[in-house]
């Protein structure tokens, strides 16, 4: 099994703080999808914002990550139970689980083993989920100026394992009876200080940051500053397009 690569431990509080937001109506839908609705599992969950979206609508979940930081940092719901542990090889009982959902981690994975165990824990008529997300739409010079930073500053410093979200997980297989889905969005309304917190807690800018310093960082504020719609500390509505994956065994 691949060794887990931790590109979240060291900056896991303001992880949580400035992840865009899942819309409850996916997670209705995934719900829906399920005869029984017993147990899920959110594998991958980081600060288990899916996972706490999903407990209204089963019995129990478990959240699972490797990260012991990001598991510290987690939103607490009672209905769900956090574990450390990889997504390739867990504590749970065979053809115990109705829903599985992987969000926006499946590339992290190495994929022949994780579907091994999801075949093993996964009831037969369970279902399988996974999506992820790249760029936001904003404002046009918004999203040009951000999309910038990421191909000429950022880049090289992106895990290989970032390839996958740029193909929008169409390279990762997908062996599972494929049902269509409808799409979905993330929608936040964010200030200038909001979307520079985003951009930093990317994996990609804290392994830049180890080599360089903050300027390029200081530049694209201030190059923000100057394209904002409205003044910098006014809010802006930021989406993201959700590219979801779903299927039964």
């Amino acid at each position: 099994m691949t060794a887990f690569k931790d590109h979240f431990s060291g900056h896991a509080s303001n992880y949580a703080r400035y992840r865009p937001v899942y819309p409850p109506e996916l997670f209705e839908y995934l719900a829906s999808l399920c005869d029984i609705r017993e147990t899920a599992w959110d594998c991958g969950t980081g600060n288990g914002q899916a996972a706490v979206e999903l407990a209204p609508y089963f019995e129990s979940v478990i959240a699972s990550d490797p990260s012991e930081a990001q598991i510290s940092n987690a939103l607490p719901h009672p209905k769900v139970e956090y574990r450390v542990m990889p997504a390739e090889r867990t504590d749970m009982l065979s053809g115990s689980l109705d829903l599985i959902t992987v969000a926006q981690a499946m590339h992290w994975f190495d994929t022949d083993l994780f579907y091994e165990e999801v075949r093993r824990i996964l009831k037969p008529s369970g279902i399988f989920t996974m999506w992820c997300y790249k760029f936001f739409e904003a404002a046009p010079e918004v999203d040009e100026s951000v999309q910038r930073f990421y191909h000429e500053v950022v880049y090289e410093f992106w895990p290989p394992e970032r390839k996958k979200v740029e193909d929008f997980y169409q390279s990762i297989p997908f062996p599972f009876n494929r049902i269509e889905t409808p799409q979905f969005y993330m929608a936040q309304h964010w200030n200038l200080d909001d979307l520079m917190g985003y951009v930093y807690t990317w994996s990609a800018t804290q392994r830049y940051l180890k080599k360089n310093d903050a300027g390029t960082l200081n530049d694209l504020r201030a190059e923000l500053t100057g394209i904002w719609p409205t003044s910098a500390d006014e809010e802006i509505t930021f989406r993201w397009p959700i590219y979801l994956f779903a299927g039964q065994q």
